[in-house]
C-alpha cells in the first residue's frame, strides 16, 4: 500500500502536475532515502518509480536521475506548491505540501516573524545569522554566492551554511529557487510566503501536531507509536506528541492494528452513519 502511495510501485512522478499531486498526497517527504529513520517517502524514489537502486545524497551528483528529479522539485519550489525545512541536512531537502505547510510553520516557526532575529545569551541566533537576514531581507531573493560577496570579510561557505541553518530552522528563511553558476537561492518566508505564514501564526500547537499526525499516519498507512513519536520529536517534545496521538484516539480518529506481534496506529476507518429513529430502508 506504501509503494502504491508513495509512487514506488511503477507509476513514477514525471511532470510538475504529477509532482504536486504526489506531494499534496503524502504531505511531508524526503528527497533522497536515508537509513534508519521511521517510515518516510522519498521524491527521488516517486520520481524513478521504484525503490530499489536509488542514491543517497552523498552519491546524487553521480546519478543523472538525481539532477533531473531535483529540477522538478526545484520547479514545485517555485510555483510555491512546496516548501523546504531542515529536518535533518540541507543536502537531503525535506520537503511540505503547500496545504500541509502552515500546521508546520505552526511547531518551528517564529510568531512573530517580521520582528529581525537578535543575538544573545538566550536566542538561538548568533550574530552571524542576524547578518545574514539582514542582507536577505534587504537583498533577497539572493543566491548564496551573492550572499558571500555580500557579506564579505573573508567568510567562508561552511561558516555562511550555519548561519543560514540557524535562521532556516525556525523557518525565517528558505530556499526559493537554484540556479547552477550561483548555487541556492533564498529569501525571508513571511515575503515569498506570507499566506501560509499568517496562516500558521494562527494555529495552536495541539491543533498543528494533531493534523500533522493525521497527515503521516495516512501516508504511512501504519506504524508504530514509538516511530511516530521519534519522527515528530525532532520538531516538538516526545510528551506533546503523546498528548496529540492519545486525544485522537479519544475522538476515535485513530486506532489501533496488529501486524504479527505489533501493534500500529493508524486512521480509524469512517464510522457508517446510525440510521435516524423511525426511518426506514429499502
Amino acid at each position: 500500500m506504501r509503494r502504491e502511495r508513495w509512487r514506488q510501485a511503477g507509476n513514477p512522478v514525471r511532470t510538475l502536475e504529477d509532482a504536486q499531486s504526489f506531494i499534496e498526497s503524502v504531505g511531508l517527504c524526503l528527497m533522497f532515502p536515508q537509513r534508519n529513520l521511521p517510515p518516510i517517502p522519498n521524491f527521488i524514489a516517486a520520481f524513478v518509480g521504484t525503490e530499489s537502486g536509488l542514491p543517497d545524497w552523498q552519491h546524487a551528483f553521480a546519478d543523472p536521475r538525481a539532477a533531473d528529479a531535483t529540477g522538478l522539485m526545484v520547479r514545485l519550489l517555485r510555483e510555491r506548491a512546496a516548501f523546504e525545512a531542515n529536518y535533518l541536512d540541507e543536502n537531503n531537502p525535506f520537503l511540505i505540501a503547500a496545504s500541509v505547510f502552515p500546521y508546520f510553520y505552526a511547531l518551528v516557526g517564529e510568531r512573530n516573524p517580521k520582528q529581525a532575529p537578535k543575538p544573545g545569551a538566550r536566542s538561538p541566533y548568533s550574530q552571524l545569522s542576524c547578518d545574514v537576514f539582514a542582507v536577505i531581507h534587504r537583498e533577497g531573493p539572493i543566491s548564496k554566492q551573492k550572499l558571500l560577496e555580500k557579506i564579505g570579510a573573508g567568510l567562508s561557505a561552511a561558516v555562511l551554511d550555519k548561519g543560514l541553518a540557524e535562521l532556516w530552522s525556525k523557518l525565517r528563511v528558505t530556499r526559493v529557487d537554484y540556479q547552477q553558476n550561483e548555487g541556492s537561492v533564498w529569501d525571508v518566508l513571511y515575503r515569498w510566503a506570507p499566506e501560509p505564514v499568517h496562516e500558521g501564526i494562527q494555529l495552536s500547537v495541539p491543533e498543528a501536531l494533531s493534523a500533522l499526525l493525521s497527515k503521516y499516519l495516512d501516508s504511512v498507512i501504519a506504524i508504530e507509536q514509538t516511530e511516530l513519536e521519534t519522527f515528530f520529536g525532532r520538531f516538538v517534545a516526545r510528551s506533546k506528541v503523546r498528548d496529540a496521538v492519545n486525544a485522537l484516539l479519544s475522538a476515535r480518529e485513530l486506532g489501533f492494528t496488529q501486524v504479527a506481534n505489533r501493534s500500529l496506529l493508524q486512521i480509524a476507518p469512517a464510522r457508517e452513519a446510525l440510521p435516524v429513529a423511525g426511518s426506514t430502508s429499502k
